[in-house]
């Protein structure tokens, strides 16, 4: 894995009012934040580019932006801190590959074995059949 480096400017911030409850300071303050990354203009690896353009997160729209909104904190410093935490996440997510799976067949045992556990459970369900007088 590798550090992921964002440049400051392909980041825009907006300061938006925050929603719920906030006292005498939500009318006046605008500490919530709007997180705006464009990933087509962006100067990540193209294969990290293709994957969160694969993503279906609803935070990326149809443009390719990630939009992403915070509101926990009531400082609008550490709402920006925490969004800029979150897209990390988003493209750490995005940057890790799984390896890919390498297909396996059973063992010659485990069919025998699977086929008379198969064999043995059919002949149960024989004997549950009407009784017949002879």
């Amino acid at each position: 894995m590798f550090a992921i480096t964002l440049n400051e400017n392909e980041i825009e911030f907006i300061a938006i009012r925050a929603q719920g409850a906030g006292g005498q300071n939500v009318n006046k303050v605008s500490n919530a934040i709007h997180l705006r990354f464009d990933i087509a203009a962006s100067s990540l690896p193209e294969d990290i580019k293709a994957r969160l353009f694969a993503l279906r997160d609803q935070r990326i729209n149809d443009d390719g932006v990630v939009v992403i909104k915070a509101q926990k904190h009531r400082s609008l410093e550490r709402n920006r801190e925490d969004a800029i935490i979150r897209l990390r996440e988003m493209i750490a997510a995005a940057a890790f590959t799984p390896h890919p799976r390498k297909p396996t067949q059973p063992t010659r045992k485990a069919q025998r074995k699977r086929v008379e556990n198969k064999v043995k459970r059919g002949q149960v369900k024989l004997l549950r059949g009407r009784v017949e007088d002879r």
